[in-house]
């Protein structure tokens, strides 16, 4: 049993027990949360889609993080013109606990 959950503006296609990293999410490690916002449900073959989708995936906060730097580096030769920016975009790490 699997399902496409919108979170944070993104799709995630998930299953039971998976660990995966979203765009940081309000709340503390340990919390639990809701995801209400589910596009697609696939119950042993049977395929549910749009407004008829009843389904709640449940899961659990494990931690937050930040990605990877980023670094953006503009240049313009001749000129004396060098800006270095960089950024790290923050994440949640959450563990699916129930598609129901």
């Amino acid at each position: 049993m699997f399902a496409v959950v919108k979170i944070a503006g993104q799709q995630f296609k998930v299953e039971k027990d998976q660990t995966l990293y979203v765009p940081q999410i309000a709340g503390n490690a340990g919390d639990k949360v809701e995801f209400s916002e589910v596009l697609l449900v696939d119950n042993n073959g049977s395929l549910t889609a749009g407004a008829d989708v009843k389904t709640v995936v449940k899961a659990e906060i494990v931690d937050h993080l930040q990605g990877d730097k980023v670094i953006a580096f503009k240049m313009k030769r001749r000129k004396g013109f060098r800006k270095k920016l960089g950024h790290r975009n923050h994440y949640t790490k959450i563990r699916i606990s129930e598609i129901a």
